[in-house]
């Protein structure tokens, strides 16, 4: 194993899917070593043409294996990889913890040189054509090192901070009932929403709006990928969803007494209370959530406006802080709101209508 003033490397990728392709890609960046397999000869050749790294050869010794394939295939994989190479350390970016890395062990992986892992990145589509160099910068990257070395964990934080990624440590436990919670039971509600849209009128989803195609977004997500991950994390992802019927069925009943003219304090805490828990959400850079104002403008939709304005933003010297943009239904525009620090909302709005933009109040 590497001491601390080795570069990383060589890592091998096993699993040259989304998240397996970006890794490569970035550390690559880096300039790391990156050695690439795959039980789809093919998919490892993609992720090489894309430029994530060379193709593994017979007689590789990697200093640190990163086992990126789907929840079912994981704990087989690390332990045949812990065997394979006795000398390096292995991670894993597994959506699901305490199952994968108790399986692994049991099926003799070896505990020192296993240090469990999970980007908190990826997109809606899959594979290696979609990945991207940047997919992990600035995001949060969860370890649950468990059992293993201390050498073995400062090689994994060491590759997190290659990817441009934050290492987080959790027990598995802890990480299973985090992502329950924030990404797991997510998806469940945005599949069951837009599960909604199948059977409704057409007329109804042609006037769907920029809530519900945010809302709905990750229902696009590869559905047997998903089916794995919420059987492997099935009991704290039911005890989340349990959770939330329970506080559908007051926002229901309240409802209810809304429509029969009795109270609507019911409702009013139900939103009340959402808006406390959407506050404590991370903001930037993982602080504190912060107020930005909204400065709406119609775009024509057509090559080079969309640049136009953030060039014109720049060029006041106004940070966009995040940018939504709703297509407008049967004309060749779009409203795009950029949202900016309170304090130059008002800025930007003068520089846009100097520029000839039509900015909405």
């Amino acid at each position: 194993m590497s001491t601390s003033t080795m570069p990383l490397g060589p890592v091998l990728i096993v699993g040259t899917g989304l998240i397996g392709t970006s890794i490569g890609l970035s550390l690559r960046r880096a300039g790391v070593d990156v050695l690439l397999d795959d039980l789809v000869p093919g998919q490892a050749i993609v992720a090489r043409e894309l430029g994530a790294g060379q193709l593994v050869d017979e007689g590789a010794k990697p200093e640190i294996v990163v086992v990126s394939v789907p929840p079912r295939h994981a704990a087989s994989t690390i332990a045949r990889v812990s065997r394979a190479y006795p000398d390096a350390v292995i991670t894993d970016v597994t959506s699901v913890k305490s199952a994968v890395l108790r399986e692994a062990i049991d099926l003799g992986a070896d505990a020192r040189r296993l240090v469990g892992g999970h980007p908190m990145a990826g997109r809606e589509v899959s594979g290696a054509t979609a990945a991207r160099v940047d997919l992990l910068d600035d995001r949060l990257w969860i370890l649950t090192p468990g059992d293993s070395s201390a050498e073995s964990l400062r090689l994994v934080q060491q590759l997190v901070t290659a990817c441009g990624a934050l290492a987080v440590e959790m027990s598995p436990e802890e990480h299973d009932r985090a992502v329950a919670l924030v990404s797991h039971a997510p998806q469940v509600l945005s599949s069951v929403l837009a599960g909604q849209l199948v059977t409704a009128d057409e007329a109804y989803v042609r006037v769907a709006g920029q809530g519900l195609r945010d809302m709905t977004r990750i229902a696009a997500s590869d559905d047997q990928l998903w089916t794995d991950i919420l059987s492997t994390n099935a009991g704290p992802v039911a005890e989340v969803l349990t959770s939330l019927i329970d506080a559908l069925t007051v926002a229901r009943e309240g409802l209810r007494a809304v429509s029969e003219g009795r109270s609507e304090s019911t409702i009013s805490e139900v939103l009340v209370t959402g808006a406390d828990g959407q506050r404590r959400i991370p903001g930037k850079h993982g602080g504190a959530a912060a107020s930005y104002e909204s400065v709406a403008v119609v775009l024509a939709d057509a090559p080079g406006e969309l640049a136009r304005l953030f060039a014109a933003a720049g060029d006041e010297g106004i940070n966009t802080e995040d940018v939504r943009i709703e297509h407008i239904l049967g004309r060749p525009s779009g409203l795009v709101e950029v949202f900016v620090s309170p304090d130059r909302g008002e800025a930007l709005r003068s520089a846009l209508r100097a520029r000839g933009f039509d900015v909405r109040a």
